[in-house]
This record gives C-alpha cells, sequence and structure tokens, in this order.
C-alpha cells in the first residue's frame, strides 16, 4: 500500500440571513371585539419589496383555540417565493420587556399570502385581568422577530493534508456505565431494602448534602454504608441517573417525588428540571397541589407560574378538591392567591373572599 496522502477535497456552504424585528401595538385594547385584526404592511426597509403583515385572533380562530389568542406572521407579496424565516413571537410588558416567548423550532416554508403561527399562544382572561401588567395604558403590543435566508453560497476547497477528526468527548457515557455496572464502587446506599452501589467522590462532587456526609465522622462515612428512608427505589434510581450523568431522566407521574429528592441533596438543576416537567402538566385539578410542592420546596419559577395560572383560572381553581386541601391547611398560600388576584385584577378583596377562602 502507497505511503502517498491522497488529496482531500471539501466545500463549505454560507447561509445567509437577514434578521428584523416589528413591533405592534392596538391602542383601547379592551374595546376590540372577539375577532381578527391585520397589523399594517411591513417590511424591513425602504428598498425591500418583501411585504409581510401580523395577524391576532382575540379568541381564537376556531373551537379548539377558543379561550387564546391566536398569533400569525403572513407573507403578503415577495419577488421570490417561498421565503423560508424562522419567526418569534412576543409579548412587551409594561415595563418595555419582551415575555410570553414563542417560536418556530425550525425553519418555516412562506409561500406568498399565506401564513404561520400559534394558535394558543396567550390565554386571553390571563391577559385581560392583568392590565397592569400586560395591557398597559390599555396598549397591547406584540413583538415579531424574524429571520429569513437571503443567499446560500457554496465555496469549494482543496486541502492536501487530511484533517484531524476530534473524536467525541464520552465522560458522560463512561461515568453513566460506572453507575449503571457497579464498577469500582465504594459506598453502598440502601433504599427501602434495595442496596445501590455508588462512588463516594462522584456523590460528593456532585452533592453538597452528600459530601458534608462524608467529609465529617459520621456512622455512614466510617461504614461506607448508608440508609435513605424517605425514596422509593424508582425516584432515588432517577436521581442517581442524573447524579452520573446530568442528563433529565424520566420524570413521568414522579416529577413531585424527584422534585423532593432534589430539593432534599441540593441538585439545584434537577430541581428545575422537575419545575418544567410540572409546568407543563399544569392544569385546574393539580394547580393547588403544585402550589404548595413549589412553597415546600421553595421552587420560585414553579411558584410564580403556579400562582399566574391559579390567578388566571381562580373561579375553577376554587372549585377543586385540591384548593380546599390548601384553605384548610396553608391559609398563608389562600393568602398569597388573594393578594395575587387584587394586584392582577384591581379588584378590592371583599368580592373574591367568599369563595377564596371557601372551606370544604
Amino acid at each position: 500500500m502507497s505511503g502517498d496522502l491522497a488529496a482531500e477535497i471539501s466545500g463549505n456552504t454560507q447561509i445567509s440571513v437577514k434578521k428584523f424585528s416589528y413591533r405592534w401595538t392596538i391602542s383601547n385594547f379592551s374595546f376590540c371585539l372577539g375577532k381578527g385584526i391585520k397589523s399594517p404592511t411591513f417590511s424591513t426597509g425602504a428598498n425591500d419589496k418583501q411585504k409581510w403583515y401580523m395577524n391576532v385572533h382575540l379568541n381564537g380562530m376556531d373551537e379548539e383555540s377558543r379561550g387564546y389568542l391566536s398569533v400569525f406572521l403572513g407573507l403578503l407579496s415577495s419577488p421570490k417565493s417561498p421565503v423560508w424565516a424562522k419567526v418569534q413571537f412576543g409579548i412587551i410588558n409594561a415595563k418595555g420587556e419582551e415575555s410570553q416567548i414563542m417560536n418556530s423550532q425550525s425553519v418555516i416554508r412562506f409561500d406568498q399570502n399565506q401564513h404561520w403561527g400559534f394558535k394558543k399562544f396567550f390565554f386571553r382572561d390571563f391577559l385581560l385581568s392583568t392590565p397592569c401588567l400586560l395591557l398597559p395604558d390599555d396598549k397591547f403590543t406584540l413583538c415579531c422577530e424574524v429571520s429569513v435566508v437571503k443567499d446560500c453560497i457554496s465555496i469549494s476547497e482543496q486541502n492536501m493534508q487530511p484533517g484531524i477528526e476530534i473524536p467525541r468527548c464520552t465522560l458522560v457515557d463512561d461515568l453513566g456505565e460506572l453507575w449503571e455496572n457497579s464498577h469500582f464502587t465504594d459506598c453502598c446506599l440502601v433504599v427501602a431494602g434495595q442496596e445501590f452501589q455508588a462512588h463516594k467522590a462522584i456523590l460528593a462532587a456532585r452533592s453538597s448534602v452528600f459530601r458534608a456526609m462524608f467529609e465529617h465522622d459520621m456512622e455512614e462515612s466510617r461504614k461506607n454504608h448508608i440508609e435513605i428512608h424517605d425514596l422509593e427505589p424508582e425516584v432515588f434510581k432517577a436521581m442517581m441517573d442524573f447524579i452520573y450523568t446530568g442528563k433529565q431522566p424520566d420524570l413521568h407521574s414522579m416529577a413531585d417525588a424527584v422534585l423532593a429528592a432534589a430539593d432534599k441533596y441540593g441538585l439545584e438543576r434537577l430541581k428545575v428540571m422537575c419545575e418544567s416537567a410540572l409546568c407543563r402538566d399544569l392544569s385546574v385539578e393539580n394547580a393547588a397541589h403544585t402550589l404548595f410542592l413549589a412553597d415546600l420546596h421553595r421552587s420560585v419559577q414553579l411558584k410564580t407560574w403556579t400562582m399566574d395560572f391559579i390567578t388566571a383560572h381562580a373561579s375553577e381553581v376554587f372549585e377543586t378538591l385540591s384548593w380546599k386541601t390548601v384553605v384548610n391547611s396553608y391559609p398563608y398560600l389562600v393568602a398569597e392567591v388573594c393578594v395575587s388576584l387584587v394586584s392582577a385584577r384591581g379588584l378590592f378583596l371583599d368580592p373574591l373572599s367568599p369563595k377564596c377562602l371557601k372551606r370544604s
């Protein structure tokens, strides 16, 4: 076999993207009827012949999206069609900041006189019940950021020397394999009678609670045998999978239990993963219980989202059994919800009290 190196041919494709944003303010928003409103036509500049528009439906555009604001971006005209672009929508709040952001995960094809957007962009009732936050001076402002694909340039290159490919980092896989196969373990954790072999150094590096346990002259540290009494085996395994790999475990039906474990062992990133899962599953039926969990485990983001949800669906949440449990056992949370309602709706406390404080 010859030792001569064959020439390596390579290429480079550069995709040019032009970005622009558009703010659309609707004045006297509380007087708008429940139908679609179209924005003025806009473009990226005086010489740009691409013409765009925005559309908002104030009570959804069909039965499925009723109760939501539906938001769309449309291509009115373009010298070249189709146009490919990524889109991001947001609401400008009273502080002038963009919030409630939603964006396309992939590039969208826009043909002339066609539009794309979100049918369930934002709860209509929550928007109308929080004028001080999202409707300053009865003005509603939407922001649309667009990234348009302009050009695609391909360049051929020839390199006489072969490149050196750097292997993918396998650190996460290697640590996960140590855990899964119990290689070189030096401690045993017992959960509900089940034994799990682990590595003190990894536990101490990832959790301040485990580190304190091993640093001090505790019985667990001397015997390398740790009894864990308040976790179920599947919850403990989900937590350990995260400790060794940093990956989000399967939180289906046990995000609340993993949240408690993450809080106990000082795993802040895992806590936020659980908060996100609980937030995605938020409903009228579980909102009160989720508020209790968020408060118990000092989950600030989850508590804020849940409080906003309850404020937007107060009349429905106050009829649930879980809310009656909160009323009977956690009156300080009831007080916080009432204050949030007063702040959001600009009402006096008295009209809210009978339902807000209703006991079982």
